[in-house]
């Protein structure tokens, strides 16, 4: 009901007059006392909804001191971390697994024992190369005695055929026998080195029978248990492993990024950048380009960049998602950061003659006093405490905008 309609009816035609006249001025008191209930509850209506009527606010997220990645950065790229040294542990002879001493995760140091083979074959083998060539070696002791022995015999027959006590043909027998004995003694030196060969092959058999680490890393897999059978070469019918895990050197991790090729103009080779890993995105890694690959894909339009990581961390594992930012200089080393937030100037406004801003919380305001730092940072002002990182702070904090105030966001420019 409007202001016109409420004067409407308190306009008294004449024959209502009339009959007021003769009943007495009752019905007309009730009828004005009714009206004027009916004005101050809309206008007390009318206070109410505009005392609780949500203000419009624009807000900024308070962020930390150099939380912003982008800052200074030429172009992103995502891409992946990737090892450069990396193998599939396997043995060199095909044989039954007796031991598997690893396990996801495990930190392995080069020649350390990861698995073994049943090895009673190529124990045995081993054995008898060693006992054959420890007989032919004593064959050679004993032809370099019974040389010895044909020499001293050849000259002592030789001095006594010259002094005519024994025939020149004896003398020049004991010489044969002598060369002939000798020419023993290097067939079986040559006997004996093969009998050492096959005792080497033997040997390197037998401890193959033993898988070792290649180098220091990780174990990121494990492919084989006790009792399935391993082998260097791919068997059919899949009952054969062809690995016993994979190994990679957590040092050997760089980032490969796909650049846009319409923009690999703006990459050189040692140019500084930070990467930033998807599972932990407030943490920046110092960075900077290791080459450009002189390769394109044509499909996807882009090259490959390889970005070396300054910083290695256990938590820096192969295939994490990575977004790089390439740099036009490398960012200055802070030794200490500020504590505290950064919040936009026009966020801080003088209440109670103190500093104050405004935090938003489901569709509420709470008021916080503030002490700002003097240090100023552009736009942006440090406040050391009372505020957290991630708060919602109120832009340009209207006159009429108090502590448990009813607001509604709106979209503001950055």
């Amino acid at each position: 009901m409007n202001n016109a309609d409420l004067l409407k009816e308190l306009r008294i035609e004449r024959h209502q007059r009339e009959e007021h006249d003769n009943r007495g001025p009752g019905r007309w008191t009730w009828v004005v006392g009714v009206i004027a209930i009916i004005v101050l509850a809309a206008a007390a209506g009318g206070w109410w909804l505009s005392s609780h009527r949500a203000i419009p606010v624009s807000t900024a997220t308070a962020v930390t001191v150099g939380s912003d990645p982008s800052a200074g950065a030429v172009l992103q790229a995502t891409g992946y971390v990737t090892a450069r040294r990396q193998a599939t542990v396997s043995a060199q002879i095909t044989g039954t697994l007796t031991e598997v001493l690893i396990e996801e995760g495990d930190r392995v140091k080069k020649d350390q024992v990861l698995a073994r083979l049943d090895n009673s074959a190529y124990k045995a083998a081993l054995d008898t190369a060693v006992a054959q060539a420890k007989a032919a070696h004593a064959l050679v002791d004993q032809y370099r005695v019974q040389l010895a022995q044909n020499l001293r015999d050849a000259a002592r027959d030789e001095a006594l055929a010259k002094q005519g006590l024994v025939s020149k043909q004896a003398a020049e027998q004991a010489g044969t026998l002598a060369d002939s004995t000798r020419a023993q003694l290097v067939s079986q030196q040559k006997q004996a080195a093969a009998a050492d060969a096959n005792a080497v092959q033997a040997q390197v058999n037998f401890d193959y029978c033993t898988v070792r680490a290649p180098f220091d890393g990780v174990i990121t897999t494990k492919d084989a248990q006790v009792g399935e059978i391993i082998s260097p070469f791919s068997a059919g019918g899949g009952f054969t492993r062809t690995g016993i895990g994979t190994i990679v050197d957590m040092d050997s991790l760089e980032v490969d990024v796909d650049v846009n090729e319409a923009y690999i103009g703006r990459v050189t080779p040692n140019m500084p950048a930070e990467a930033v890993l998807d599972a932990y995105p407030d943490w920046k890694i110092p960075a900077h380009v290791i080459a450009i690959v002189p390769a394109a894909d044509r499909g996807k339009a882009t090259v490959k960049v390889r970005v070396a990581m300054e910083k290695k961390d256990s938590r820096i594992v192969p295939d994490m998602g990575v977004r790089v930012s390439f740099l036009e200089a490398k960012p200055a080393v802070v030794t200490q950061a500020p504590k505290g937030v950064l919040v936009p100037a026009k966020a801080i406004v003088k209440r109670d003659g103190g500093d104050s801003v405004f935090i938003v919380a489901n569709g509420k305001v709470r008021q916080q006093s503030v002490q700002p730092s003097a240090q100023e940072y552009g736009e942006m002002r440090l406040i050391p405490a009372s505020v957290q990182a991630g708060d919602e702070v109120v832009l340009s904090p209207p006159a009429a905008l108090h502590d448990g105030s009813d607001v509604s966001v709106q979209p503001h420019s950055p």
